[in-house]
């Protein structure tokens, strides 16, 4: 089975509404084993629906709508598939019942206009809608499937999980799984280059470079009758992958840098701290982000002047005067100080120019410092952070927190316990 997703709504050909619904459930078919082919986007308008709905189902045996499901008048879709299908929209009572249900816990009143979304075309499957007042619903007629969901993500998603997955099971004959293995202080070039032939040799699976910001993204891809199947296939070419670039990986399948870092401290009972310069609190607010974090993360402190620096963190005079704010001497005293101060495990700080003003042909934008301290350990690391005229003063606070929060995660691979 070959799929397009439809996504309904003006807001975002108008680029007010960031448009996620397309990507998450082409995440999810995938893992069905339904080839997702096109995306399409088309706004409230009635006959540019059906146009989209017939060229959709010319090149697809299924569509899958989002959005359009509401109470307006400008809400098309169940109208555009019925009518696609020659189907007449019925009430659905459990979905009125359901409705009612919804309003009579609030404390504002049911409209009539709500009604229209318990209506329902015929013969559909009808899915019940957990978070709001839209059902969606499935039709099957002529080897063709249109499934409808509303378009809040939210909504949109829980319905897909509890309703939509266990429809779908039965137009699938095998699974698809992947894994993501995430990768820092290396580029996609490079990332490339160390692993071409393995790229260009894996069938089944397949390896796949994704770059992110300030990361490299390996995705291997699998097909298979069942999960557990797929997951086996996969254990020798990560075998290989991990000899070739295995010092570059921070983590597998987790989100992101700060949660393989927070996971990892939260398991081996690791404590960090950290004193920022030229991040403003964004470290803080990276781990800080994660839930469990105040078992690890005693706080922080931010410290721009040089004068906190002194008054808090104890950084030596003399060191400002000899080396400067920016170096690497205070990067460190600064890590030391911050882990003192909080009785951590580690400390890690960072200072730099983060720009665009400030910058000197000794000490140019971009340049950081992120330093690591523990009871027998010290990194410090230099960075010069610049992308030419396209630098700004967040990509570098942004980059240079990513690195501190990698330096942590190696520091603590080295105190683990």
């Amino acid at each position: 089975m070959n799929a397009e997703i439809l996504c309904i709504g003006t807001e975002l050909l108008l680029g007010n509404v960031v448009n996620t619904n397309a990507a998450w459930l082409s995440q999810q078919l995938a893992r069905l084993g339904i080839n997702v082919f096109h995306h399409t986007v088309v706004g409230d308008n009635s006959q540019r629906l059906e146009e989209a709905l017939q060229i959709a189902f010319d090149r697809a045996d299924l569509v899958i709508t989002t959005g359009g499901l509401g109470p307006t008048y400008d809400d098309l879709s169940k109208e555009t598939v019925s009518n696609y299908f020659n189907r007449q929209l019925v009430l659905h009572q459990p979905s009125l019942e359901k409705i009612h249900e919804f309003f009579a816990k609030r404390p504002y009143s049911m409209v009539p206009n709500n009604e229209k979304q318990a209506y329902q075309p015929e013969g559909a499957v009808v899915f019940t809608n957990h978070s709001g007042t839209a059902p969606g619903a499935a039709i099957e007629q002529d080897g063709k499937v249109a499934i409808m969901l509303p378009g809040p993500p939210r909504e949109m998603k829980l319905m897909f999980e509890r309703e939509v997955l266990p429809y779908l099971q039965k137009f699938s004959d095998h699974v698809i799984v992947s894994r993501d293995l995430q990768l820092f202080g290396i580029g996609e070039s490079l990332t490339e280059a160390l692993l071409k032939d393995l790229m260009t040799s894996s069938v089944n699976p397949t390896l796949a470079p994704y770059a992110k910001e300030g990361e490299v993204n390996l995705r291997i891809t699998a097909s298979a009758a069942t999960q557990a199947e797929g997951y086996a296939m996969m254990e020798p070419l990560m075998e290989k992958i991990n000899k070739l670039v295995g010092q570059y990986i921070y983590g597998i399948d987790v989100p992101d840098l700060q949660t393989a870092l927070v996971t990892y401290l939260l398991e081996h009972h690791i404590t960090v701290s950290a004193a920022e310069s030229c991040t403003g609190g964004l470290v803080s607010k990276s781990i800080t982000d994660i839930p469990g974090c105040s078992d690890i993360y005693p706080g922080g402190v931010c410290s721009y002047s040089n004068e906190m620096k002194m008054k808090w963190l104890h950084v030596s005079p003399a060191t400002l005067q000899i080396h400067g704010a920016v170096s690497e001497e205070t990067a460190l005293e600064m890590a030391q100080g911050i882990r003192q101060a909080t009785g951590s495990d580690l400390g890690v700080s960072t200072t730099g120019v983060a720009g665009p003003d400030g910058g000197t042909a000794e000490k140019p934008v971009g340049l950081v410092y992120v330093a690591v301290a523990g009871e027998n350990y010290q990194h410090v690391e230099k960075l010069n952070i610049s992308y030419g005229e396209l630098t700004t003063r967040s990509m570098i606070r942004q980059r240079a927190t990513k690195h501190a929060l990698y330096q942590l995660l190696q520091a603590a691979k080295r105190l683990k316990r």
